[in-house]
This record gives C-alpha cells, sequence and structure tokens, in this order.
C-alpha cells in the first residue's frame, strides 16, 4: 500500500507540474516567434581543470524539446581535449527533493566539425519557486570519468509548434509528447517530428516509446473555421532516430489543433479519441481528447 501510495504521489506531482492553462490564441494571433539556428551559451563551469560549456539555440533553454551542445576543453590554456564520451543528465527537484529525469539523450554525439557533443532534452516544466533544473555531466578523458553539475534556468515555451502534453493512457501509464519539427511551419506539408515518452515512476525517469502509431487529424477549430481540415495528412510512425515522423498539411496560417490517438504495436488505443469531420461553421470544433495546439 505504501508503494502505491508513492507512485500517486509521483504521478500528482507531475500532473501538477506539466498542466497548462488554457492559452489565449486570439490574442496571440499575429505574433512571430524567431527561428533561432545559432547556437549560444547558456552556462560555462569549471571542473577538474576542464572548462565545460552548454550552449543550445538562441542561448536559451525552453519547456519542451532543445538541443544541446557541450563542449570541454582545457581550463589553463582553453585548447581542446581528446574527450571520448560525455553523458547528460537533466534533473528537476521540486521543494521536497524529490528529483525526476525528463527525457533526454543520455549518450551524447560526437560532432567533428563543431568539435562539440551534441544531444537534446525535454524539459516537462519550466523553472519555478516550486521546482529547479539541474544539468549532470559526465565526462571520460584518458579512461578517468569526471562529473558536473550545473543549475540551469528553464523559460516558458513560447513559439507552440515546440508546444508538450502529458496524459494518463489508458494502460494507466503516464506519457508525454513534444512536437521538435516544424519550428516555423509554413502554408505546405510539413514534416511533423515528434517524441513520445513514457514515466517510468519506479526510476522517476521517462523512457522512449517504442512501435507505437501516433494518429493525426489537423483542424482549425475555431467557429469561424467550421471544423475545417485538410488532405495528405500523414500518421507519425518511429524511425531510426527514435523520433516520431509523419506530415501535416497547413493549407492557411492561423490556429490550428493537431488531434491525435496513440495506438501501440498491437493496435490497440492507448489515449485519443476521433474528432467528427462535419464542416461546423459558427461552432468550435470538438478535439480529441489527445491534443496539441499550434499557431503560425
Amino acid at each position: 500500500m505504501k508503494k502505491v501510495g508513492f507512485y500517486s504521489a509521483i504521478i500528482s506531482f507531475l500532473l501538477i507540474a506539466c498542466t497548462k492553462e488554457k492559452t489565449d490564441y486570439e490574442a496571440e494571433r499575429g505574433n512571430t516567434v524567431a527561428e533561432n539556428t545559432e547556437f549560444k551559451e547558456v552556462t560555462s563551469l569549471v571542473s577538474s581543470g576542464y572548462s565545460i560549456r552548454v550552449e543550445a539555440l538562441g542561448g536559451v533553454l525552453y519547456r519542451g524539446y532543445n538541443d544541446i551542445h557541450v563542449i570541454i576543453n582545457k581550463q589553463q590554456n582553453n585548447e581542446p581535449v581528446a574527450v571520448s564520451s560525455v553523458k547528460l543528465l537533466p534533473v528537476q527537484t521540486n521543494v521536497q527533493g524529490m528529483k525526476i529525469v525528463c527525457p533526454h539523450q543520455s549518450e551524447m554525439d560526437y560532432t567533428l566539425d563543431g568539435r562539440y557533443f551534441s544531444g537534446y532534452s525535454v524539459f516537462t516544466d519550466e523553472s519555478s519557486a516550486a521546482a529547479n533544473w539541474s544539468l549532470e555531466i559526465d565526462f571520460t578523458i584518458g579512461g578517468q570519468t569526471f562529473t558536473a553539475t550545473q543549475h540551469v534556468t528553464v523559460k516558458p515555451q513560447v513559439n507552440k509548434n515546440r508546444n508538450i502534453t502529458t496524459f494518463t493512457g489508458k494502460d494507466g501509464e503516464q506519457y508525454l509528447i513534444a512536437l521538435i519539427a516544424p519550428w516555423k511551419p509554413t502554408v505546405s506539408e510539413n514534416k511533423l517530428v515528434a517524441g513520445i515518452y513514457k514515466l517510468d515512476a519506479a526510476q522517476l525517469s521517462y523512457t522512449t516509446v517504442n512501435g507505437y502509431t501516433l494518429q493525426l487529424d489537423p483542424r482549425m477549430p475555431e467557429p469561424s473555421m467550421g471544423n475545417h481540415s485538410s488532405p495528405n495528412n500523414k500518421d507519425l510512425v518511429q524511425q531510426a532516430d527514435g523520433l516520431y515522423h509523419g506530415i501535416v498539411n497547413y493549407t492557411m496560417t492561423g490556429n490550428w489543433t493537431l488531434n491525435f490517438i496513440l495506438v501501440n504495436q498491437n493496435g490497440r488505443v492507448i489515449a485519443g479519441t476521433e474528432v467528427p469531420k462535419d464542416f461546423t461553421p459558427g461552432v468550435e470544433g470538438r478535439k480529441s481528447e489527445l491534443y496539441i495546439d499550434i499557431l503560425f
């Protein structure tokens, strides 16, 4: 019974931390989000005689998916050093001291051209008085492994096309879906990329969901648009990178809802419902039980 109560406390903490208030999309219409293409420093630290530099697009970490670079040099002269591996561990700690590891790429990839290690983290919430974030970085040089930890600030997501959602599946498991691409959609068929993760309540960390299908039905739910959809959309399926890839066709700019149905490898619906396909001018379109709102 104590174990059940402990897991219930974990789930309550996650759902409260990740719940979003309903967004006033009308008030945000016309806002533009600059596409960050340059990696800039988020934070830097010194550990065991080495300087460690953490970079992200625009130099900011946001709630949701973030590409992250780590550069390690000698502290004394800032020259490159032969690092054989870098592991990243992003951890959220609440005021009660409970720690949870968000979805991330643990073993970072080395890029020879830029002499940096690359990976990603999906921060489940922004930094607040109730919970803070830190990055634990393990790096190996000459067969010896060092560990450095640094607090970082995670800001609210400003790009609705990078939204995330958390939910309880029909199997009783806790899931998270994070939008990754497109960063800035166009009026066309866009490659839609998402990460799907499941909470391991015993380990207090997320794992990648494998072999599922994320069925897609994009619609414009505002009354003025009458539940308008679009042709040539493709469901999201997992590819070799572990992420889920599909196609979303935006026929015009504005407020769109990505309605989802998550189906496991056995064909069982884990979450989500079909939405009516009727054209309903003057009536707000109904949404799936599983959806993410976007805006461009």
